[in-house]
């Protein structure tokens, strides 16, 4: 990359919002993304507790993460062209409300089958409002802007880990499982009320239906990013979805020990999210490449490190910091690409990313109950590595390009 493209692109992470009335957008913005991340993760922190309080496995109780995903893998692709005509703060308001409905469907749940009924519909807040706020920075903020906003944005999946699940697992500890999903609802359902108040007008702009989509995926760097997102994503929910049972392998380690590792891996992610986003707004191939890389060494080190709470503790924390830039990262990718059409670019970024989501928790799922959790982490780090030599690929050829 150039030296004055590098000029051009710096300010996207260094400029200031545009006003007060942006700046909250922005947050509010972030506060939706956090809900529905929260929520599609909540599980994880009350993967035991769910499976024995509803007798089921916990490969089975997996599957509380694994159907949302993959809904919201087709919602994202699917709503926004299905509501072309709807302004999108209009939009996500609805989206907000669906969810606090469902959590609290959930939180009644009295039966599996039930829980995975209300699940779905999490799947489709999910892939709605991912879809809609991943290309909101820029219709929020000035141009220059866009790219620190986008990173705010998207620190609100960061701050889920950080804040969400961890709260999410200390309550369901506290109180039993239901009553952290009942949380959820009532918080859901203020950020609704706070996206009515803090968002403008933004009427559709594009219609990013499926017709979009096979334009897009003809070009060939956006194909290369959906793979590498693919397969390192997928990598790593087959592990993350049971981390919990993985940190029980650890010596002399109790539930409460359990939140805060939970919570250190959050914090970690968000400064990987900034750290990530200011790397990718000027070259995000080459932020990628340092993600897919750390991820492939953490991941494999884990296994060898299980009797070694201090060690384990060190590569939770690094699993954190490189995962946590991954989704700035590829939307920054993606929206180079394809720039004149956003929207579309992240509704197909947000569709493949939870459908790797679910593809990951199934298959962790699997391996989980057939194998054992310490399997999981080895299929995690291979495709991890498959996804290093894919972004090394892309980065490549984008440089033989330029």
């Amino acid at each position: 990359m150039s030296q004055s493209t590098k000029s051009m692109q710096l300010p996207a992470m260094q400029g200031e919002l545009k006003k007060p009335s942006g700046r909250l957008a922005v947050v509010a913005t972030a506060t939706a993304t956090f809900s529905v991340v929260t929520t599609e993760m909540l599980p994880v922190g009350l993967l035991t507790s769910i499976g024995s309080g509803l007798r089921v496995s916990d490969g089975t109780a997996g599957l509380a993460v694994t159907l949302p995903g993959l809904v919201a893998a087709f919602a994202a692709l699917l709503l926004p062209g299905a509501a072309r005509r709807v302004d999108r703060r209009t939009l996500l308001c609805a989206l907000m409300a669906l969810l606090a409905v469902a959590n609290l469907l959930s939180a009644l749940a009295p039966a599996f089958g039930v829980l995975l009924a209300a699940r779905l519909l999490v799947g489709v807040c999910i892939g709605g409002v991912w879809a809609i706020a991943a290309g909101l920075g820029v219709r929020l903020v000035r141009e220059e802007a866009a790219g620190r906003a986008t990173a705010v944005i998207f620190s609100g999946i960061a701050v889920a880990s950080v804040l969400g699940v961890p709260a999410g697992t200390f309550l369901g500890e506290l109180a039993g499982w239901r009553w952290a999903f009942a949380a959820a609802s009532v918080f859901s359902l203020a950020v609704a009320g706070l996206l009515a108040a803090a968002l403008p007008a933004l009427p559709a702009r594009e219609a990013a239906g499926p017709g979009a989509y096979p334009g897009l995926l003809r070009i060939a760097d956006l194909r290369a990013g959906l793979v590498a997102l693919m397969l390192v994503v997928t990598g790593h929910f087959a592990a993350y979805t049971y981390v919990r049972p993985l940190l029980e392998r650890l010596p002399d380690i109790g539930a409460g020990l359990i939140s805060v590792l939970l919570l250190g891996y959050g914090v970690a992610g968000i400064v990987g999210n900034f750290v990530a986003g200011a790397v990718a707004a000027r070259d995000p191939r080459r932020a990628m490449l340092a993600i897919c890389a750390a991820l492939t060494a953490v991941v494999l080190l884990l296994e060898p490190a299980g009797g070694s709470l201090p060690v384990s503790v060190v590569l939770l924390v690094a699993w954190g910091v490189a995962y946590g830039g991954v989704s700035v990262s590829t939307l920054n990718w993606a929206v180079a690409a394809a720039p004149r059409a956003r929207e579309a670019a992240s509704a197909l970024l947000a569709g493949v990313f939870n459908l790797a989501i679910a593809l990951g928790a199934f298959v962790g799922g699997r391996v989980a109950d057939s194998r054992g959790v310490s399997h999981v982490l080895w299929l995690s780090a291979g495709l991890a590595g498959l996804s290093l030599l894919v972004v090394a690929y892309a980065k490549r050829a984008a440089t033989r390009a330029g």
